[in-house]
């Protein structure tokens, strides 16, 4: 991942689990508890791609396993962020930018319902029956409902920070730049030189041929062949001047 890329996700990762445990933990709503940091690396996945999305949502899960109050074992839900997280990057069209707000509300529907389903999996495996207890009905059906209320004033505000820190303004620049700067190069070779490469003047010393000129013409003319040569040149004007000098 790119360093841009880190800094942001880490900067989001540490906010989000600092409001849902700090806050969203404390609202004391029914069943299951607003995802922030679900949400987070959905927004990022999005952008990011699913290689980015699975190590984002690894970290996020990571983080969130050792943090306290966490009551299960350390990698549980690194593991379902992982999985979230790579799951989401692949619906990034090839284009880079989803149309429409139906494709990401669809993601957040079903990374709320597969992550609710993938907690309880693993806690089945590890002896955890906190979901049978609390009613996993329940829990899909409020988890689903926190998690879209949230969404339409977090995904969009991620997705856009991320799109803003994967632009690079040196690769844009390379890109469209590119033979902008070869003639500025050119020009400042020319001015120096006297020769008009790569401009579209024509042939300045080379002329209309692209052949040199001979040199026994050059050593006959003297101050007659310098007077001819600016003669000749009158047709090309002023364009003439700024190919050697720019101005």
């Amino acid at each position: 991942m790119r360093l841009n890329r880190m800094l942001l996700s880490a900067a989001l990762i540490l906010v989000a689990l600092v409001v849902q445990v700090s806050v969203l933990a404390r609202l004391q709503l029914p069943g299951a508890v607003p995802d922030l940091l679900l949400l987070v690396v959905l927004g990022l996945a999005l952008v990011y791609g699913h290689t980015a999305g699975a190590l984002v949502g690894f970290a996020a899960g990571l983080l969130a396993d050792v943090a306290p109050p966490a009551d299960h074992a350390v990698g549980r839900y690194a593991l379902v962020l992982c999985v979230v997280g790579y799951v989401a990057g692949l619906t990034k069209p090839e284009s880079g930018q989803h149309r429409s707000a139906t494709v990401p509300m669809l993601v957040v529907a079903v990374a709320a319902i597969s992550s609710t389903l993938l907690y309880a999996g693993v806690g089945a495996l590890v002896g955890d029956t906190a979901a049978r207890q609390v009613g996993l009905t329940g829990l899909l059906f409020t988890a689903t409902l926190y998690d879209l209320l949230l969404a339409p004033f977090t995904v969009p505000v991620i997705m856009a920070l991320a799109r803003r820190s994967d632009h690079d303004p040196l690769a844009a620049e390379s890109s469209g730049g590119t033979a902008t700067g070869v003639g500025r190069s050119y020009g400042w070779l020319s001015s120096g030189t006297g020769l008009r490469v790569g401009t579209a003047g024509g042939g300045g010393a080379l002329g209309k041929a692209g052949k040199p000129p001979k040199a026994g013409k050059a050593a006959k003319s003297g101050k007659a062949g310098r007077s001819a040569k600016l003669s000749r040149s009158g047709g090309a004007g002023t364009a003439g001047i700024k190919g050697v000098k720019r101005l």
